[in-house]
C-alpha cells in the first residue's frame, strides 16, 4: 500500500513492521519464537508479569559493552597521537548507582551537575578524584561539599563561581583543580535547546574571555588551573564541530600554557549521537576517536605545542540504546485527515504511561521507533501516533510510525532506544507513579530503581502527613 500523506519525510512503511531495526535496538534484542521481544535473556511476557507496565528495561551488557568500546577507542586514538584521554560518563543522562558501578567497572569516569548526581556517584563507590563536577549555578554547599570529598575537577562556570570556589578551598586547605567552560561559538547542528555553544546562553564564559579568566584562576589561592572545556550540543553524527571547536580553544592554550607541571586538559564534551530511528545512522565510535584526535594532533602541532590530555563526556551514546520502555494499549482511535491529496487516516495508539516517563518529545520534538512487543502479525501497516495518557495534546510518545493494523487493546507496545534522558526527566504529572527501571542481563531481572505507587504519592501531601520536620 503506498505510504500516508501524513508521514514524514523521513518515515519509510516498513516491509515487516514485525521488524526490529539493527541500530535501533541492543544487539541482544530478538522474537522469540512465539514472537515476543526478548532482551538480555528475558521476555517481555516476564518482565511485565513481574513488574508490569509501563516499565523501562536496561540491557546491563549493551552499556557495559559501550562504555567499554568508547574507553578503548579513546584511548587508543590518544595514545597514537602521544598522549592519553578520559572518557567521563556524563551522569545526566540516566543516573543510578548500578549505572554508576557499570560504567567505572568498564574504565569510565562520572561527570555529574549537582549534588543529588555526586551523591549517588559516591555512594556508588566512584573515587572523587575520578568526577568531574559542572553545573551552571553550584551553589556554596554544593562547591564545598565538591571540594571535602576531593572530587578530581570542577569546571568553572562563571565569575562569581571562581571567587566562590576560592575562599571555599582556602577554607579547606586544599587546592581544587578546574577547567573552564568556553563558548566557541560551534555548535551542533540540532535542535535550540540542545545546541549549548552558542554565545546567547547560560553555559560557560565567551571565547574572547578566556584568556583572562585563566589568568584569574592562576592568581585566585586553592585553585589550579588544569585546562579547558566546551560542549558543543548533542545528537552529533560527524567530526566537523569538533575539529572547529578544539582549534579555536588550542589557540586559547598556546596563549596561556598548560596545568603547572602536567599538560593541559582539553576536553571537549560529548553529544555522539545515536539511531533513535531506521533513518538515523550513528557514525561508529572508533571513527569519532579516530577523526578527533587527529584534529586535537595536528592543530597542536601547527601552533607548536605539546597534544593535550584529552577528555570526553559521553552520556547518551553509553546508556540510550540499552533501553526500550515497554507499555500497553489502552484505546486505539482513527482519526481523518485532510491533505492536498485527500483524505488520510492516522491511528491514536494511547498506551499506559507518556510524557511523565518520557518527555523528550514533548521537550523538543524527539523522534522514537515503536513495535508491538507480545507478538508478531500478518497484518498490513498502518500509520500511527503512539500517546499517553495524560491531559495535554501534546502528549505524544512516538509522533509517526508504521504499526500493523491489528495494533489493540491489550498489546504489549515497545519504545526502543528510551535508556537516555526518559528516567532523568520523568515527573508524576497528573499525579502518575513513576515506572521501574530493570536492569535485564543473562536471562536474568532485577529492579535497579524502584517504581513508585500511589501511596508513595500521597506519603508527600501534607495534608496526609504534616510532620516531615520541615517547619
Amino acid at each position: 500500500m503506498p505510504a500516508s500523506p501524513l508521514a514524514p519525510a523521513w518515515l519509510s512503511e516498513p516491509s515487516d513492521a514485525n521488524a526490529l531495526a539493527e541500530g535501533v535496538w541492543a544487539a541482544s534484542a530478538h522474537r522469540d519464537e512465539t514472537g515476543a521481544v526478548v532482551v538480555g535473556g528475558v521476555s517481555v511476557r516476564e518482565v511485565v508479569a513481574r513488574f508490569g507496565t509501563p516499565v523501562l528495561v536496561i540491557d546491563e551488557d549493551e552499556v557495559r559493552g559501550r562504555a567499554r568500546r568508547t574507553v578503548a577507542a579513546f584511548s587508543a586514538a590518544a595514545a597514537a597521537q602521544g598522549t592519553s584521554a578520559r572518557v567521563y560518563y556524563a551522569g545526566k543522562a540516566f543516573l543510578s548507582t548500578e549505572i554508576a558501578r557499570w560504567v567505572t567497572a568498564e574504565g569510565m569516569r562520572v561527570d555529574v551537575c549537582t549534588q543529588g548526581e555526586l551523591e549517588v556517584a559516591l555512594a556508588a563507590g566512584v573515587p572523587a578524584e575520578h568526577i568531574g563536577f559542572h553545573g551552571n549555578n553550584k551553589s556554596v554547599a554544593e562547591l564545598r561539599r565538591a571540594v571535602e570529598t576531593g572530587v578530581g575537577t570542577i569546571v568553572l562556570d562563571s565569575e562569581i563561581e571562581l571567587e566562590r570556589l576560592s575562599r571555599i578551598a582556602v577554607d579547606a586547605g586544599r587546592t581544587q583543580a578546574v577547567l573552564i567552560r568556553v563558548n566557541t561559538g560551534v555548535h551542533a547542528e540540532t535542535h535550540h535547546f540542545l545546541a549549548t555553544a552558542h554565545e546567547d546562553q547560560k553555559f560557560g564564559f565567551p571565547l574572547a574571555e578566556a584568556a583572562r579568566i585563566v589568568g584569574r584562576i592562576r592568581r585566585a589561592p586553592g585553585l589550579r588551573f588544569d585546562g579547558l572545556h566546551c560542549h558543543i550540543g548533542s545528537q552529533i553524527f560527524g567530526t566537523d564541530g569538533f575539529r572547529e571547536s578544539a582549534a579555536r580553544l588550542l589557540e586559547v592554550l598556546s596563549t596561556v600554557g598548560g596545568g603547572g607541571d602536567t599538560a593541559p586538559i582539553l576536553n571537549l564534551g560529548g553529544g555522539f549521537g545515536i539511531a533513535y530511528t531506521s533513518a538515523d545512522e550513528a557514525t561508529p565510535i572508533e571513527q569519532l576517536a579516530d577523526g578527533i584526535l587527529e584534529v586535537v594532533a595536528a592543530e597542536s602541532a601547527a601552533r607548536g605545542i605539546p597534544v593535550p590530555v584529552v577528555a570526553f563526556e559521553p552520556g547518551r551514546s553509553i546508556v540510550g540504546t540499552a533501553g526500550v520502555t515497554f507499555y500497553e494499549v489502552g484505546t486505539t482511535k482513527d482519526v481523518t485527515v485532510d491533505t492536498e491529496t485527500g483524505p488520510a487516516v492516522r491511528r491514536y495508539v494511547s498506551v499506559d504511561g507518556g510524557m511523565s516517563d518520557n518527555a523528550r518529545h514533548a521537550l523538543y520534538g524527539a523522534d522514537f521507533s515503536a513495535r508491538i512487543a507480545s507478538r508478531v502479525s500478518d497484518a498490513g501497516s498502518q500509520l500511527v501516533r503512539v500517546v499517553g495518557k495524560h491531559c495535554e495534546s501534546g502528549d505524544v510518545v512516538v509522533d509517526a510510525e508504521y504499526l500493523p493494523d491489528d495494533v489493540s487493546p491489550g498489546d504489549l507496545l515497545a519504545v526502543p532506544v528510551t535508556g537516555a534522558y526518559c528516567q532523568p526527566l520523568s515527573s508524576n504529572y497528573n499525579h502518575v507513579p513513576r515506572p521501574p527501571v530493570v536492569a535485564v542481563r543473562d536471562g536474568a531481572a532485577r529492579v535497579i530503581v524502584h517504581g513508585e505507587t500511589i501511596t508513595d504519592l500521597l506519603a508527600r501531601d501534607a495534608g496526609l502527613h504534616p510532620s516531615r520536620g520541615e517547619e
